[in-house]
């Protein structure tokens, strides 16, 4: 098992990000967001010892959410985009994850497809937005048996049958940027300075990892170490995807949700793709160009 969501926080954040800002709408979502922030002074593991009943859920897979705010906003559903401030430590208190690693303050996250783990997705879908919780995901939930080993070293990033301790903010939910044709996209990131817009004339080059609830991250184009590139014209392509990407500029960072009568439909894909599934692109657009 590899580091899949510290790797994809590296994808969607790491590289060099001159002339980019986030979308305007979404700069103007989060700017009045001015509550508490998910820091290190935010107690994990969970101790729910002194906080009231009602503030405090232990459902029957082993999760437990500790309730520390509880927000007024929309409760989180399958296929909702939440912008989130996280932190996940382990029993000995040691910090594995969080959008602060990467000095972020915020990380865009769509429920359902195993952007981190099954745990995740099951805790988010009991959340609204504006809660503060601490949430103990089983290690059955999280990594299981097989942890995280250090890449290249000796030794466990995450060890065998580790319980995770995820403590969380839900800041936002975001609303798509566009939608065409049911193709729902999310941009979080857009460029400055790229002017060029993919259409009919020229081709788009990008970079993506795509899955479905079934069959998480089932293709990684930064794996392959190869970005796919897209000409309008192209056959055999996903419908959606190219609907998606109209009007994309080099520098673009987006999720994409596809869905299934725009994908692979009834028939699906096999081994990969399960029929009536919906498709989930994580995309970074790397350069439009003339054919």
């Amino acid at each position: 098992m590899k580091y899949y969501f510290l790797l994809l926080i590296s994808v969607l954040f790491s590289c060099n990000n001159s002339g980019v800002n986030k979308s305007p709408d979404l700069k103007a979502e989060i700017s009045e967001v001015k509550q508490k922030t998910v820091k290190d002074d935010v107690e994990t593991p969970i101790n729910t010892e002194n906080q009231s009943v009602d503030s405090n859920k232990v459902f029957d897979n082993g999760i437990v959410i500790s309730w520390i705010e509880k927000g007024q906003g929309e409760k989180i559903n399958d296929e909702d985009v939440v912008l989130i401030d996280f932190k996940v430590t382990l029993d000995d208190g040691k910090v594995v994850d969080g959008n602060h690693l990467w000095e972020k303050e915020y990380f865009p996250f769509i429920v359902g497809y195993q952007m981190q783990t099954k745990g995740w997705d099951f805790a988010l879908r009991q959340l609204k937005v504006g809660d503060v919780a601490n949430i103990k995901i089983p290690a059955k939930l999280a990594r299981g048996e097989q942890g995280i080993k250090k890449e290249g070293e000796k030794g466990w990033f995450i060890p065998p049958n580790s319980d995770n301790y995820l403590t969380i903010k839900v800041i936002d939910k975001m609303k798509p940027t566009r939608e065409v044709d049911g193709n729902k996209v999310w941009l979080f990131e857009e460029s400055k300075k790229s002017k060029l817009l993919f259409a009919e004339d020229n081709a788009v080059q990008f970079h993506c990892m795509i899955s479905t609830k079934s069959n998480p991250f089932y293709y990684n184009s930064y794996r392959e170490k190869d970005p796919y590139t897209l000409y309008m014209s192209d056959r055999g392509i996903v419908p959606g995807l190219k609907k998606a990407l109209i009007n994309a500029k080099r520098g673009d960072r987006m999720l994409v949700l596809i869905p299934s009568s725009e994908a692979y439909g009834s028939k699906g894909l096999e081994g990969m793709v399960k029929p009536g599934e919906n498709l989930l692109y994580n995309i970074l657009v790397t350069d439009v160009t003339g054919k």
